[in-house]
């Protein structure tokens, strides 16, 4: 994971040097700093500032959590937990999670954006500062926390040089000089002090220079602040203020651009133009015209770029989407703009799962990453409304390419429990589409990875019955596939194999063939090397990688990989393991999988044991075991999955010794997960200890079948389906 995800500078900051230098003074003296302010007056940019320059204070670096997108307070926790790079696979509380993390760091973590959750912002931080000593919290927001030991600047306008040296910074960025736009020194600062020193309202002027005249400005403001009486009498001289440079802006705008910049506040976070194109086209509007429109806003600094591994995106800040929700209320066309929003991040989702399974499974998981605010206004927006609760459903429900294969198994079972709280109707008869079907057995694969095996074994059971109801045997096949692999974690070889041999069959029957039914057949080679029967685990996983190569299908070929991997180790062949096992973990760390990659790392410091290296085994070992933390229960309780680390802490134990076995071990637990990963692909390292005393490989058995043998491969190429 990086130090920081702090995002870079897009324009030179300007002047402030006097509130930096103080608020770099509180950071140093006080673990809980909130700079306040009215809207535009620098807040954010101010403490992402310092927070840069404070960095290398902090062990563990500088993490941003940005709240202002953030709609449904239950997600809080979920945020935080993203914006500091955590994946927890287990069911418990993310608060907890969240302290745990935090309790051996030392870290800054700045919140932006928080007054809205305030009373759930509050006695969050409060806990979390509470649990963990080396942490340090920057909150930006209008107003303070009110938490005990807490530091409150108050962020004023700008001074006039500052404020004149920034006006002139962006009208230079804007291609047009104050001086050559015919004004003098005079009439900017005349107009900085209009603006109140406000950098939003002077950078809004700024971006107006090329068609006007400073002096044309100063005219023109005057008139916005004769006309400015309808509801800002009682606001404060400075809200007025930034209330009419927002508002000159947007009557120096088209008739189109306004409409888009209203359009454009339902919006939870970043979008791309093809999303602006489907939301905000239409009447007034039409579509061939909103790339043209969003230049316009993005010219006039109304709009801003970024970009990210998903490709460039744009936002609005946040006191400008406010201003656009006000004029898309006063329009009346705020919820059908909300519908509208849903529509197409229901179809970006329905997109995704089937891209899942393809070559662009990458490319998948960062656009889902980068439309997660979005995802959860819709997935909110579905549940408001109980009429609409089939759409929270199938969108809960679709996004389980998401929730097991990126890391987001806590949220994605929020949402997923959500979805299906209401009570539901009686199954309906034979043929009729039942909208809980999918979201039950996706909330079943979950809880199974979470580790709440009642909770998974509820949801199956019921899709189960269900799903013979209503005569749908696609989701009968997935609940009795998902109940296999619950067996399988359980060490019930025999009633996994022949679960997963029954899903396996249903799917062929029904052409179903995506990720979902790679992996059942993955999970039955498991069954079959767990029981001994190497030659035919390697048939079933052979079948799998050829399948995935051929569909640029990554996430399940990982897994292949593993199997592949434990058969390569079992037979001696300790180059081809490691070989094997470094292509798994790149991948599960490419889509943050920790379940995939903790069982290669376990795998993985097995093999280097056998290849006559135990301390770096152990620190391997060391290593995963913070990951588990996040898992849950270490190698899912079971003596199959638990078979390598066993025989590989038994090993490198009786080469080192348990005091060298254990600092290593030490070692290991104190790497980041970054840091293990580049650890485990830089390939075999110079043994410490001679290979002398390891064991001969043999693969791991709790149960042999007294006379089964393998039924042969199920053939599973064919056509494509979603899951």
């Amino acid at each position: 994971m990086r130090r920081s995800n702090l995002p870079a500078e897009l324009n030179r900051f300007v002047g402030r040097a006097g509130e930096q230098g103080e608020l770099r003074r509180l950071l140093e003296e006080f673990r809980l700093v909130t700079v306040v302010g009215m809207g535009g007056v620098g807040k954010s940019r101010l403490a992402l500032r310092c927070a840069a320059a404070t960095e290398k204070r902090y062990g563990d670096g500088v993490r941003l959590a940005e709240l202002s997108g953030l709609r449904d307070p239950a997600v809080l926790e979920h945020a935080l937990a993203e914006a500091l790079g955590l994946t927890d696979h287990t069911s418990r509380c993310p608060r907890a999670m969240l302290a745990e993390h935090l309790a051996e760091r030392r870290l800054l973590m700045v919140v932006d954006g928080f007054e809205h959750l305030v009373e759930e912002c509050a006695p969050l931080l409060r806990e979390l500062l509470g649990r963990a000593p080396g942490l340090t919290v920057l909150a930006v927001g209008r107003r303070p926390l009110r938490v005990d030991g807490e530091a409150v600047f108050t962020l004023a306008p700008m001074s006039d040089e500052d404020a004149v040296e920034l006006f002139a910074a962006r009208a230079a960025g804007a291609g047009a000089a104050p001086a050559g736009a015919g004004a003098s020194c005079d009439g900017v600062l005349e107009l900085c002090r209009r603006l109140d020193g406000i950098p939003l309202a002077l950078e809004l002027a700024a971006g107006r220079l090329p068609l006007l005249t400073v002096q044309q400005m100063l005219q023109r403001l005057d008139d916005r602040f004769r006309l400015l009486t309808d509801g800002a009498r009682g606001a404060l001289p400075r809200h007025q203020t930034l209330r009419t440079a927002i508002g000159w802006s947007h009557e120096l705008c088209t008739p189109e651009e306004r409409l888009l910049w209203a359009r454009l506040s339902v919006f939870a976070g970043p979008f791309d133009l093809e999303a602006t194109e489907y939301v905000c086209g239409g009447a007034g509007l039409p579509t061939e015209r909103v790339l043209d429109v969003l230049g316009g806003l993005l010219a006039q600094s109304l709009v801003v770029r970024e970009d990210t591994p998903a490709g460039p995106r744009f936002r609005m800040l946040d006191t400008v989407a406010a201003y656009g929700a006000h004029w898309l209320a006063a329009l009346g066309d705020s919820e059908r703009m909300r519908r509208r929003h849903r529509d197409w991040y229901m179809g970006l989702a329905t997109w995704c799962e089937l891209e899942w399974f393809s070559p662009r499974q990458a490319e998948v998981a960062a656009a889902t990453d980068a439309a997660l605010p979005n995802l959860r206004a819709a997935l909110e927006l579905c549940l408001e409304q109980p009429e609409d609760g089939h759409l929270a459903l199938h969108l809960a429900g679709t996004l389980w390419f998401y929730w097991a294969g990126c890391g987001r198994l806590a949220e994605g079972r929020h949402w997923l429990d959500r979805a299906l709280a209401p009570e539901p109707e009686p199954a309906g008869p034979h043929g009729q589409h039942d909208a809980r079907l999918k979201p039950l057995w996706v909330l079943g694969y979950v809880a199974i990875l979470q580790g709440d095996d009642a909770a998974a074994v509820a949801a199956l059971h019921e899709c189960g019955e269900r799903a013979r109801l209503a005569g749908d045997r696609v989701a009968e096949a997935y609940a009795t596939h998902r109940m296999g692999c619950l067996a399988l974690l359980s060490d019930d070889m025999p009633r996994a194999e022949e679960l997963m041999r029954r899903a396996l069959d249903a799917y062929r029957e029904l052409g179903e063939l995506n990720s979902n039914v790679l992996m059942g057949q993955v999970e039955l080679a498991m069954t079959r090397i767990f029981q001994g029967d190497l030659e035919g685990a390697l048939l079933l996983v052979a079948e799998v990688r050829e399948i995935c190569e051929e569909r640029g299908e990554r996430w399940t070929k990982a897994y292949a990989l593993y199997v592949l991997a434990y058969a390569a180790w079992a037979r001696g062949d300790f180059g081809e393991a490691r070989a094997l096992l470094a292509e798994c973990i790149a991948i599960d760390h490419t889509f943050h999988d920790l379940v995939g990659l903790v069982l290669a790392i376990e795998l993985l410091a097995l093999v280097t044991a056998s290849e006559g290296d135990p301390a770096e085994a152990a620190v391997l070992q060391g290593a995963a075991a913070p990951v588990w933390d996040s898992v849950g229960v270490p190698l899912f309780g079971s003596a199959n999955f638990g078979g390598p680390r066993e025989l590989c802490e038994r090993q490198a134990s009786e080469l080192l010794g348990p005091d060298r076995y254990a600092a290593a071990a030490r070692a290991g637990r104190e790497l980041s997960l970054d840091e293990v990963v580049d650890r485990a692909l830089a390939g075999r390292r110079a043994p410490a200890v001679g290979a002398r005393g390891t064991q001969t490989p043999r693969p791991f058995r709790t149960r042999v079948p007294e006379t089964r043998k393998p039924a042969g491969s199920p053939t599973l190429k064919g056509g494509e389906t979603a899951g």
